[in-house]
């Protein structure tokens, strides 16, 4: 094995690839460079080599994108969504293309890397913005003609008996090239109306749509009696929004599903809801269905697969097994065979609770991986109140023993639950780094609490409603009852005429927002009771509609992490860790706290954290991620001692792309900012040694 190991390590340093083509390092998403100029015992001398400033940046926004580099360009997106190439060796624009085509930005907007292909002389970028699908020359920024309709396609289209102009649907995530084909996920809303997830596979030269998976299956398919007989026609979700993966020799797009929509009451969608929370291989070249594993049976915890599945080989009794391995909220990963989808280690029984709340039923058989161990802690127990001030502790400990905590599949109740690892993961959208010569596999993770509670509220009955009706039905899941929101994610509307005009937020409750769904299928009289009962707290009366399938009677009581009143995490630290599993042993190798939260009065804290990690050749993990200290790290990948850290011009909520150009290499990563109220950026930065 060690031999083996050697000859792989060898044959890559000879290879070398110096670009960084595809989001993820490769199809396989490995987040893996075999450069290795950088290396444990000069990585100290890393010094900015360059900063792009896209002078795009706003109060709020936030920029993700990890870039790709091929040929000695490198290309990204800024916080508006603006997609640019650049010099990757000094940082010099060489073109820009703006989505926006002078449409204002109304909010933030997220994009977490581009698709680059090639194929002889021809290049070309292709990416999402708001519900269009591009294709631009790699070499000028302008539309390829020939593509759709003068460069672009809507992603709205092909839902059978779906109104297109109802739908909100957009590409965060890079999907992946076969042969002809570009095959994507979506992201679509987590309230209903929503779309469905379908995983749809265009022709990269017409953009005509060439096959189309259904994530809630049509009658006949697969899946089918998994959901009620029309759920097809009105449920949404269960859509692979955090990317894809392949593998071109066995010809398999592999995907990891988020749940249906509603996200956290399911009383429209009984059943366990194939292929939500599935991890899903699929034949590229037709979208038939190969195998399918299900990691939560009717969801109504949040609990998406937040990265797309990696593709790597593994040491496993005695011989090597190719394996998909796939990261999940709840801090746990599963390791699936690559060819059949069954587990690699055994898979726990779980008994979970029933629901109380009227109309729900979950299901109470569920599974979870035994191995490799948790990378978080899996319950909030007593134990882990906090301890940071005696006022913060007595304070927490009063809401703790409120709250339902009966572990992992508690359901969300109208009492309140205790969500732990909460909806932002455990696992990020990051996803996960390997190094094929050592077999470590790292992650990052969030050990956040978060509050799951349910509301009450009208359905409707046909006659009469009022804004405030109205506004419970459609916007109080996120911006809550009392329309405090839960700030910044979902900003608090008590003052939004201040911020915005009238005809603005008529155009966002109408056509949406970022993660905020339209709602174009209203009434404009409806719309406007909604908009009036914002501003002004007026409920006038309107003409109501009759109830519809998009209906729930129960909906949350806001996005709410449990923190203590100072605002600081309810759980004792670590509050955000980086990990690396040992897969041939399937066992932690070390794991260590991942950031800094100032002010706490604690230290060595770790940090709530977006973004991913790379590791390299040469023995480095960079990563950025930590949401507060605005700092980028190089960790030694075999023992976790930090080795390199600088601080960022903002938060680097992104993963890193490491590439070379001329003989030097750069690590370069996006420095936007934005999240949970951290100050916003818009510079991506590069490192190199001197």
């Amino acid at each position: 094995m060690r031999v083996a190991l050697l000859l792989l390590f060898l044959a890559s340093l000879m290879a070398a690839p110096p670009d960084w083509p595809h989001y993820g390092g490769g199809p396989d998403q490995h987040r893996y460079s075999p450069l290795t100029q950088i290396t444990p015992a000069n990585v100290r001398s890393l010094r900015a080599a360059w900063t792009y400033d896209t002078r795009d940046a706003f109060d709020g926004s936030e920029m993700q994108c990890q870039p790709v580099v091929a040929h000695g360009v490198l290309y990204a997106t800024s916080p508006k969504l603006r997609v640019f190439a650049l010099d990757a060796a000094t940082g010099k624009e060489i073109w820009s293309f703006d989505t926006n085509q002078d449409q204002k930005t109304l909010t933030r907007t997220r994009i977490r890397g581009l698709m680059y292909r090639e194929r002889g002389d021809e290049r070309r970028i292709y990416f999402a913005s708001r519900h269009w699908l591009y294709a631009l020359d790699a070499k000028t920024g302008k539309p390829v003609a020939s593509f759709g309709q003068e460069g672009r396609i809507d992603l709205r289209d092909g839902f059978e008996g779906r109104d297109p102009r109802a739908l909100s649907v957009g590409v965060n995530t890079p999907g992946v090239f076969y042969g002809d084909l570009l095959i994507v996920g979506s992201i679509v809303p987590e309230g209903l109306p929503s779309a469905p997830g379908d995983i749809r596979a265009y022709d990269v030269n017409t953009g005509q749509r060439k096959w189309a998976f259904h994530t809630i299956p049509h009658p006949g398919e697969f899946g089918y009696d998994t959901w009620p007989p029309d759920a097809w026609k009105y449920s949404g979700g269960a859509n692979a929004w955090s990317g894809l993966a392949l593998d071109e020799r066995r010809g398999y797009v592999y995907a990891a599903t988020g749940s249906a929509a509603y996200d956290f009451y399911g009383a429209n969608r009984h059943g366990d809801n194939l292929f939500a929370n599935t991890v899903l291989c699929l034949r590229a070249d037709t979208g038939e269905r190969v195998w399918h594993f299900q990691g939560v049976k009717h969801d109504v915890w949040d609990r998406d697969f937040p990265a797309a599945p990696s593709l790597i080989t593994i040491r496993h009794d005695g011989r090597d097994r190719d394996v998909v391995a796939q990261t999940a909220k709840n801090g746990r990963l599963y390791v699936l065979d690559r060819d059949t989808g069954q587990p690699l280690f055994p898979m726990e029984q779980i008994k979970a609770p029933a629901s109380d709340v009227e109309g729900e039923r979950v299901s109470t058989a569920q599974v979870l991986p035994t191995l490799p161990p948790p990378y978080t802690r899996q319950r909030f127990t007593e134990d882990l109140i906090t301890k940071r001030t005696p006022e913060a502790e007595k304070a927490v400990r009063a809401e703790w023993e409120k709250l339902r905590k009966r572990g992992e599949f508690d359901p969300p109740s109208t009492q309140g639950t205790i969500l732990f690892p909460g909806m932002d993961g455990g696992g990020e959208w990051g996803g996960t780094a390997f190094d094929p010569t050592s077999g470590f596999l790292y992650v990052n993770a969030n050990e956040m609490a978060w509050k799951v509670k349910l509301a009450e509220r009208k359905m409707p009955d046909g006659e009469t409603t009022n804004g405030k009706e109205l506004y419970d039905r459609y916007c109080a899941a996120c911006h809550r009852p009392d329309l405090r929101g839960n700030p910044p994610e979902f900003p608090s509307l008590t003052d939004v005429g201040t911020r915005r005009n009238i005809d603005e937020i008529e155009s966002v409750v109408r056509s949406g927002a970022g993660r905020m769904p339209g709602h174009p299928e209203l009434h404009p009289a409806l719309r406007r009771a909604i908009v009036d009962y914002v501003l002004t707290g007026r409920s006038s009366e309107v003409r109501g509609d009759k109830p519809t399938p998009y209906d729930v009677r129960f909906t949350l009581d806001g996005y709410i992490r449990f923190t203590d009143p100072d605002g600081f995490p309810a759980i004792t630290p670590p509050w955000g860790t980086l990990t690396a599993i040992d897969m041939n042993r399937a066992a932690i190798a070390w794991q260590v706290p991942l950031g800094e939260v100032p002010g706490s009065g604690l230290t060595n804290t770790g940090s709530e954290n977006y973004g991913g990690p790379v590791v390299t050749a040469s023995g480095l993990v960079f990563i950025g991620a930590t949401n507060y200290d605005k700092k980028f790290r190089a960790f030694d990948a075999r023992t976790g001692k930090l080795l390199w850290e600088t601080t960022l011009p903002a938060a680097g909520n992104a993963t890193p792309a490491v590439y070379e150009v001329n003989g030097k290499q750069f690590v370069v990563i996006a420095a936007g900012g934005g999240k949970w109220g951290a100050p916003s950026g818009g510079s991506y930065v590069a490192f190199a040694l001197p």
